[in-house]
C-alpha cells in the first residue's frame, strides 16, 4: 500500500507539472471580408432605415476555440454564438442608443456552414429583417517575457514559471448596411493585463485572466461604438433613406 501510495503520489507530481493551455484561436481582418474591387467599393450606397434594426455577430479565424467556446462555420471565418464574454446588459445598452428599433444576434439557426464573406451574415440579418450588421472580433495575444505565443499555441505551464505573463486584447467592430454592405464606421480598444506566472497554476486561472482581459476591452469598446453609432446617426438618419 506504501509503494501504491508513493507512485500515485509521483503520478499526480508528474501530471501537474505536465500541465498546458491552449491560447485562443485568432481574430478576422475585417477588411478581407468585404468586395476587393474598388470601384464595386465605391458604388456602394448606404440604404438603411432608421430608426434601424441591429444584428449583431461576433466572428473569429476559421476553426475558433478557446479554453471554454467553440466557433461555428467553416471558410474565412466562424462564428462564435456563446457568450462568455458579452453580458446582457452590454446589448440592452446598445439597443437604448438613439434610433435604433431593436438588437438581435445572429445564431447558428440563421446562419450557413460555409462562411466565406460577409454576404452570409448579411444574408442572416436580412431574415431577421435587420438594417445594420454589426460584427466584432477579438484578437487576444499572451507573452512570457519576450516570447509571443501564437493562437492555438499550445504552453507549458512549467515553462511560465517565474516569469512576467501578460495578457493583450484588442476587439474591433464594424457597422456594415445590411442591404449594400456599404460600411458605416469602425470602433476599436485594447485592455492589458500582467501577473507573475506564479499564479498560474492550472488552464482554469490561465483563461480566466484571458477572459477578464477580453471583458475589460469589450467594456472599453462599448463607449467607442457609441460614439461611432452617434455619428452615424447624426450623418445618415436625416437623409430619408
Amino acid at each position: 500500500m506504501r509503494l501504491y501510495g508513493a507512485v500515485l503520489i509521483g503520478l499526480l507530481v508528474i501530471l501537474s507539472g505536465c500541465a498546458s493551455y491552449t491560447t485562443p484561436g485568432g481574430s478576422v481582418q475585417l477588411s478581407e471580408l468585404g468586395d476587393t474591387d474598388i470601384k464595386e467599393l465605391m458604388a456602394k450606397e448606404p440604404a438603411a432605415n432608421f430608426p434601424a434594426n441591429i444584428s449583431v455577430a461576433r466572428i473569429q479565424a476559421p476553426g475558433y476555440e478557446s479554453y471554454k467556446v467553440n466557433s461555428f462555420g467553416t471558410g474565412r471565418y466562424s462564428v462564435v454564438t456563446t457568450r462568455e464574454v458579452e453580458t446582457e446588459e452590454d446589448f440592452n445598452r446598445l439597443s437604448h442608443l438613439p434610433k435604433v428599433e431593436g438588437i438581435a444576434p445572429l445564431n447558428r439557426i440563421l446562419l450557413p456552414e460555409n462562411l466565406d464573406s460577409i454576404k452570409s451574415l448579411r444574408e442572416a440579418s436580412a431574415r431577421l429583417k435587420a438594417d445594420i450588421l454589426l460584427i466584432y472580433t477579438f484578437d487576444t495575444s499572451l507573452h512570457a517575457g519576450e516570447q509571443k505565443f501564437a493562437p492555438l499555441n499550445v504552453i507549458s505551464l512549467g515553462f511560465l514559471k517565474n516569469k512576467e505573463v501578460t495578457v493583450t486584447t484588442t476587439v474591433s467592430s464594424a457597422f456594415f448596411d445590411v442591404r449594400t454592405e456599404y460600411l458605416y464606421g469602425l470602433s476599436e480598444a485594447t485592455a492589458k493585463e500582467s501577473k507573475n506566472s506564479s499564479v498560474w497554476s492550472t488552464s482554469d486561472a490561465v483563461d480566466d485572466m484571458c477572459v477578464t482581459t477580453e471583458k475589460a476591452a469589450f467594456q472599453k469598446l462599448l463607449p467607442e461604438m457609441e460614439k461611432t453609432w452617434i455619428g452615424i446617426v447624426a450623418q445618415y438618419s436625416s437623409k430619408n433613406i
